[in-house]
């Protein structure tokens, strides 16, 4: 088992040069900071073998993982959290992840080093991620999926896409495009097996020509719609799976003389704040973003408080608004 003596052999610095790095980084170079976080992460070294006063230190503070810091559901999400925080005392601290797992290892790496003590990871858990990292520290999963093995706040994402894609056939649509998330995010995941249980029901052939990648941003929406424009029989409404790609698409989509909803609807997921004033306004999936927030922060600090949480995974409920961007199909 490694102690402190062999995390300063390894860094090539003292002892009490390693001690202020996890106790008070402030006061040490970025470069020395760097050579300890580097020679504890070889060592697997963890300060829980420091003294029991320094165990008990609590930073008052939380590291919320963010994968896409401009998004804006997630900056609800953030809000959310941020008000249960400022009543506990508490600080929070933003790491912006980029989707990058050498990141998230940084930032969880403030909490092992008792710099935060708790983490809310915004990016849904994946089958492929290591327990290890987020098993160490109190963490919950805001705006998470099924089957994820810590405490999660999400909602029923496979239902909600179901019920988006009713209610366009249900006025007529038959050829519905998408344009999804990137392919393996978690989300992108369960709103596509909605949509496909929504076609199976009304026995309407699942047509891959109709699905378009996107990665959630305005311009993946805009790139998408060229996909559509350029089908010789283009879909008579779209699906997007959050409402960024939609406002993209909705843009691209007039551009090529198409008008909505007259010639093709359109939905998004989310319901954004911009998303009643586009023209036309967009039905869209509303997602409780800052319920999601407070929950989760909620969830985190029962488990700082040692508490035993009521429940570990809450799906919350969402509503389905439906506005001016979808219509009947031109007969």
């Amino acid at each position: 088992m490694s102690t402190i003596r062999d995390v300063s052999k390894e860094a090539g610095l003292s002892i009490a040069t390693v001690s202020r790095a996890l106790s008070a980084p402030e006061k040490v170079t970025p470069e020395s900071l760097k050579k300890v976080h580097d020679a504890i992460e070889l060592l697997q070294y963890r300060p829980n073998m420091l003294s029991q006063k320094f165990r008990n230190k609590q930073a008052n503070a939380i590291v919320i993982l963010v994968p896409d810091i401009a998004n804006l559901f997630f900056a609800k999400v953030i809000s959310g959290i941020e008000s249960v925080a400022q009543k506990k005392g508490f600080s929070v601290l933003l790491g912006d992840t980029r989707d990058s797992k050498a990141l998230e290892k940084q930032y969880i790496n403030l909490v092992e080093t008792r710099q935060a003590d708790g983490i809310i990871q915004l990016r849904p858990y994946s089958e492929n991620d290591s327990l290890l990292p987020i098993a160490r520290v109190p963490a919950v999963n805001a705006s998470g999926c099924e089957n994820t093995p810590y405490p999660t706040v999400r909602i029923d994402n496979v239902g909600a896409a179901k019920e988006v894609v009713k209610y366009l056939i249900s006025l007529g649509h038959k050829r519905i495009g998408v344009i999804t998330g990137l392919q393996r995010n978690p989300h992108t995941i369960d709103r596509l097996k909605g949509y496909k249980q929504a076609l199976a029901e009304a026995n309407i052939a699942f047509d891959q020509s109709l699905l378009a990648e996107g990665d959630f941003t305005l311009w993946s929406g805009l790139q998408a719609s060229e996909h559509f424009s350029r089908m010789s029989d283009i879909p008579t409404a779209l699906f997007c799976m959050n409402d960024e790609m939609a406002i993209g698409a909705m843009k691209g989509l007039k551009s090529k003389g198409l008008r909505l909803p007259q010639d093709i609807s359109i939905t998004g997921f989310d319901d954004l704040d911009v998303s009643r004033y586009c023209d036309p306004p967009l039905t869209t999936v509303a997602q409780p973003a800052e319920k999601i927030g407070e929950r989760s922060a909620d969830l985190l600090f029962q488990l700082l408080d040692e508490q035993q949480p009521t429940q570990t995974e809450y799906v919350l409920p969402i509503e389905f608004i439906i506005r001016q961007s979808t219509a009947p199909p031109r007969a």
